[in-house]
Parts: structure tokens; C-alpha cells; sequence
């Protein structure tokens, strides 16, 4: 008996429903524009918020930074018994052999970009230009987001020989192949001849920021593989003759060391093989630990020796997290103040939707029909048209996200929990003012409710 009865009042639901069409489409609107607003204008905001941490993220927030100190505090190894003179232990320096060693025992690590920088010059067509000769391996351009205007990429027979090639910058072309095509020729960078295999995009960068920053202008760089460098320039990694100054510097394999009774008289030796090494870590979070074990990785191959500094970018990680704090504050904002209107509108349709059928409620009672049959029918039509304007709104704001991400080139991010709560709190929203004032006709005296006007 109950499951008929509950079967006869859901038919009834039906009919009402369908009975006043122009009420239950103007429900349903609410519900509709409710959710899809909060869809698409969540799917907008975690796009925006996404495109810009990655733009934080491509400034170097996932970065850790290893840079050589040539002026370093050397620890004493021993009183030498002989001379009474104290002995200075000096490591390796920074080199290749240190990125090969972080490579395979650091976890986590997506990119490790090596770099070789050196003062040089250009000469072409009688024209001499100072600029700087960098050494670097393919995700060099890949961490700082350089892009090629022309040619090509370094390739592998060219990184692993040390082949005499280079990549220029917009500045370098624009200077010294005003009129041609630099891609095949050839320019005099220092002592050596590189062909040019392509061209950088020009990276605006002011006058002001390098002067006060002390950046420097990168269309102006010449970049070549690190093999290069150390093969047709410079390798600091072997002792040469320029490195003996005088008897100060003594040569033991491959450490260079420097006695307490000169030191004061050298002038300090560069002998690391490299002038920095950025490491790019998978996550965020993972910064600190990371550079703890790089640390110790560095520590032990130096022989506790610290020639080294490492450096995390912490302005730009509190910046990420700042970024983060206030998207979820305006995130959290649109999606409470949009189902906040939408819940008013729905609230103010279903009110008037239930008084204007106090009589159709007096009228059932009178026939006999109880007050749980009551609130039983517009729990239906409530869960109905809750259900229907939440399925109809879902679709629509995933449409207008798409539209918005195709048309006006904007980054949108649809999610499953955004769906989930625009849709959640609309139909409660409905079921609530549905019921609540159905329950309330439902309790007055069926003479009363007739006579309603």
C-alpha cells in the first residue's frame, strides 16, 4: 500500500510538473544558470590561476640554483710537521662529473641544465662586438622558455663531438646579417669559427632591468654546446700552464693547491669546470629536500670542502604560494556569491509556485489525501526539476567553458569538484524551498487553504 501510494503521488508530481509548464521551466532557469555559471566561471578562474603559476614556475620557482664560489674559505687539513706551515685542501670544483653524479642519485629531478659562460668577442664583416659565449645542453632553452625564430636545435652528433655550431641571438642577427639569412654561415666567436644552425625569438628585456637588475641582454649571447666550450675554449677542469703562477700553484693530479705561505700572494684560480648548474625539480615542495641531498652529494664529492653555493628561489616560492591563497579566496567568492543569487532565485520561484497552489493543497486534502501525500508530491517535483536544471546546467557550463577557451584564447580547467558543488548546492537549494513551504500549506486547515486567495 505505501509503495502505491508513493507511486500515485510521483505521477501526480509528473502531471503538475508538465500541468504548469512556464512555473517549472522558470524553476528550472534558476537552476540552470546557477550551475553553469559557477562551472564556467570556476573552469575560467583555475585556468587563469594555472596559466600564471606556470609562468612562475617557467621563472625559475621550481629551481634550485648551483653556482661556484672561487673565493671560497678553505678549512686546514694539518700542521705540516716540517715546514710548521698550515695546508689547504681544495676539491675538484663544480664540473660535469657533479651533474652526471646529481642525475643518478637525486630523486625527483626533471631537468639539470649545466652552463659554461665566457667573455668573448665577435668579428664579422670588419665588425667586433663584445658578447658572451654560453655552454649549454639542450634544457637550457627548455628551463629559461627560449624558443627558436629559425633554424634548428643542436643534435646529437653536434653535442657529443663538440662540433664548432652555434645558436645566436636576435640582437647578434639583427647586427651582423642585417639583410641575409644567418642560418649555414659562419661567424668568428673569439679565437673560433661556428656555423650558425639557428636563431633565437627576441627577448624583450629594458634598458632599466639590466642596468638596475644586472641581467644580462640575452639577444647578445652566443650559445654553443658545453662539449664545445670544452674542447675549442676552454676546459677548467685541466691544469695548463697559465694555471702555475709563479710556484704558488702546485698541480697533484687533478687538484689544484695553493700553500699557506703564498696564499696571500695568488690571485684566485677559477678552477671549477662549470659556472652554474640549475636543477629543475618536479614539484614544488620537494625544493628543500632536495637541496639538502644535493648538498651533501656536492660536500662529499668536495672533500667537505664548500666551493659551492645553492641557492632556492624563496621570493618567488612565497609568491606561488600568494598566488595560490588569493585565487582560492576569488575562486571561493564567484562560486559562494553566484549559487547565492542562484539559490535566491530559486527560493523566490518555488515560494510563489507553492502559494499560488494553496487551494490545489486544500482541495487534495479535503479528498482525502494526507499531509505526508503533500509534501511527497512536491518532493518530487522538487527532485525533478532540481535534477533536470542541474543535468541541463552541467552541460551547459562545460559548453560555455569550451566556447571560452576556443573563441577567446583563455585557459579553462574544468573539474570534477566544481561540478560536484554547483550542482550539490542548487539542488538542495531547490529540495529545501520546495519543501519547506509545501510542508507549511500542508498544515493548514484544508477549509482555509480553499478559501485562499
Amino acid at each position: 500500500m505505501i509503495s502505491e501510494r508513493v507511486l500515485a503521488n510521483f505521477y501526480i508530481a509528473i502531471e503538475a510538473v508538465f500541468a504548469n509548464k512556464m512555473r517549472s521551466i522558470l524553476t528550472a532557469l534558476g537552476i540552470i544558470f546557477g550551475v553553469a555559471a559557477v562551472i564556467a566561471m570556476l573552469a575560467i578562474g583555475n585556468g587563469a590561476q594555472q596559466e600564471i603559476l606556470e609562468q612562475i614556475k617557467l621563472v625559475g620557482v621550481n629551481n634550485i640554483v648551483i653556482e661556484p664560489i672561487i673565493e671560497q674559505k678553505e678549512e686546514t687539513l694539518a700542521e705540516s710537521s716540517a715546514t710548521g706551515k698550515e695546508k689547504k685542501k681544495f676539491s675538484p670544483g663544480l664540473s660535469l662529473k657533479d651533474v652526471d653524479a646529481i642525475s643518478e642519485i637525486v630523486p625527483s629531478i626533471e631537468r639539470l641544465s649545466p652552463e659554461i659562460v665566457l667573455d668573448t668577442y665577435i668579428i664579422k664583416n670588419g665588425i667586433r662586438r663584445s658578447a658572451k659565449l654560453v655552454g649549454v645542453e639542450p634544457n637550457y632553452f627548455e628551463l629559461t622558455s627560449f624558443q627558436l625564430a629559425s633554424g634548428k636545435m643542436f643534435n646529437d652528433q653536434q653535442l657529443i663531438k663538440g662540433a664548432p655550431v652555434c645558436i645566436i641571438g636576435k640582437s647578434i642577427q639583427t647586427k651582423f646579417f642585417p639583410t641575409e639569412n644567418p642560418i649555414g654561415k659562419n661567424i668568428k666567436c673569439g679565437p673560433t669559427w661556428l656555423t650558425i644552425v639557428g636563431v633565437l625569438e627576441e627577448r624583450i628585456i629594458s634598458e632599466s632591468s639590466i642596468a638596475k637588475l644586472g641581467i644580462r641582454d640575452f639577444n647578445m649571447d652566443v650559445y654553443t654546446p658545453i662539449k664545445t666550450v670544452l674542447i675549442r675554449y676552454e676546459n677548467r677542469d685541466l691544469v695548463t700552464k697559465a694555471m702555475l703562477q709563479g710556484g704558488s700553484v702546485i698541480s697533484r693530479g687533478r687538484m689544484v693547491i695553493i700553500t699557506a705561505e703564498d696564499e696571500g700572494d695568488a690571485a684566485p684560480v677559477n678552477y671549477h669546470q662549470i659556472d652554474k648548474l640549475v636543477v629543475q625539480v618536479a614539484q614544488t615542495d620537494l625544493l628543500n629536500p632536495i637541496a639538502e641531498i644535493i648538498s651533501r652529494v656536492l660536500e662529499r664529492r668536495h672533500y667537505d670542502v664548500i666551493d659551492y653555493q645553492i641557492t632556492i628561489p624563496e621570493l618567488l616560492l612565497k609568491q606561488q604560494q600568494r598566488t595560490n591563497q588569493i585565487f582560492n579566496f576569488v575562486l571561493g567568492a564567484i562560486a559562494g556569491i553566484s549559487l547565492l543569487v542562484g539559490g535566491i532565485g530559486i527560493m523566490n520561484i518555488m515560494l510563489a509556485s507553492v502559494l499560488e497552489r494553496i487551494k490545489e493543497i486544500g482541495l487534495r486534502l479535503s479528498l482525502g489525501a494526507k499531509k505526508q501525500d503533500i509534501v511527497t508530491q512536491f518532493l518530487f517535483e522538487a527532485v525533478m526539476i532540481s535534477i533536470t536544471g542541474g543535468l541541463i546546467g552541467i552541460i551547459l557550463g562545460i559548453a560555455l567553458a569550451l566556447l571560452v577557451s576556443n573563441f577567446a584564447d583563455i585557459p579553462t580547467i574544468i573539474t570534477f569538484t566544481s561540478i560536484l558543488l554547483s550542482f550539490g548546492v542548487a539542488a538542495t537549494v531547490g529540495l529545501i524551498f520546495g519543501i519547506t513551504p509545501a510542508r507549511r500549506a500542508a498544515s493548514q486547515d484544508p477549509i482555509t487553504s480553499l478559501r485562499y486567495e
